[in-house]
């Protein structure tokens, strides 16, 4: 923190690591996933015109979530109602995130043409990727540590974190985590890119594999997890958010598995895609994967272009 003065004014700028990191993560997973979009023919940057909707939408529910598992916090006798708009006091769910971003990234998709399925699959290992970058920020903060351990890379917490358990003694070691969880997201992301490409997964395939990886991962560390979230039937709120996201996971697998077992002919709705300039033809009517054996010399527009002439001739 720092204090900033403007013409005479003085006021307070309060610069956080954790937002800091989750910013880092935002701009890496849309980096990312614009590579993604523009390698299956969409317009460079059109991204944008979909996560402009994602990510406040994103944070909105993502502190919605946080605030309904965690009501105890915020609706007491006394307590302050506008408290749960405080974001910069703590307090964001990723499975609420993820929930508001879904629907942010459906109305950006309905607006820019771009098929949502397509989308869900680029931007799914990059969600992972930014979920690891933001992790780092729990470490700054010293929070959302695990049950105590004698493991040697056992995390210490001072006594005076308010999340610190009480009646144990200074210098305890902790689960680490949000470590854990740094480790998984970026295996997971390197081992759905690799599956992607072997399979060809697409129509929200990679998507659904995503809420099976990340999902089996969080129902781990949730379960060591020292959290005053919400208990239902033995587990917290997060462990049946997590489990929920598993079975979505594969329901949106299966069930996209027998409705589109083909590949995508293009990343835009029918009618609406995108015209390249200086081609005057369509840049992606056809899906070619560019890395492929022998795709190079045979790209949509390639083909498309020989047929006309043929037609011509």
């Amino acid at each position: 923190m720092r204090d900033i003065g403007v013409d005479g004014f003085a006021f307070d700028l309060n610069i956080r690591a954790y937002a800091i990191c989750i910013l880092i993560g935002i701009i890496a997973a849309g980096i990312l996933t614009n590579y993604r979009l523009t390698r299956r023919g969409a317009e460079p940057g059109v991204v944008l015109d979909i996560i402009i909707w994602a990510v406040p939408l994103g944070i909105v529910g993502a502190r919605v979530f946080h605030v309904l598992t965690h009501p105890d916090d915020y609706f007491f006798d006394g307590a302050n109602p506008w408290a749960v708009l405080f974001v910069w006091e703590g307090g964001i769910a990723i499975f609420g995130s993820l929930i508001g971003g879904a629907i942010g990234a459906w109305i950006g998709c309905r607006f820019s043409g771009i098929r949502f399925w397509t989308f869900a699959d680029a931007v799914a290992p990059a969600l992972l990727l930014a979920q690891a970058l933001g992790r780092l920020g729990n470490w700054f903060n010293h929070e959302l540590f695990g049950q105590p351990t004698d493991l040697p890379w056992g995390l210490e917490i001072e006594s005076t974190n308010p999340a610190y358990p009480a009646g144990l003694p200074e210098g305890t070691l902790f689960h680490p985590t949000f470590l854990y969880e740094i480790i998984w997201n970026l295996v997971g992301f390197a081992l759905i890119l690799i599956i992607e490409r072997k399979m060809r997964l697409q129509w929200g395939k990679v998507l659904g594999l995503y809420l099976v990886w990340y999902g089996l991962g969080r129902s781990v560390f949730e379960s060591i997890r020292i959290d005053p979230s919400e208990v239902f039937f033995g587990l917290r709120s997060n462990v049946w958010a997590a489990i929920l996201a598993v079975i979505l996971g594969i329901v949106i697998i299966v069930v996209q598995n027998r409705r589109h077992p083909g590949l995508e002919p293009s990343p835009y709705v029918a009618g609406r895609e995108w015209v390249k300039p200086g081609t005057g033809v369509e840049s992606n009517d056809t899906y070619s994967d560019i890395d492929e054996p022998g795709n190079e010399a045979a790209s949509p527009t390639e083909e498309l272009a020989t047929s006309e002439k043929g037609a011509k001739s």
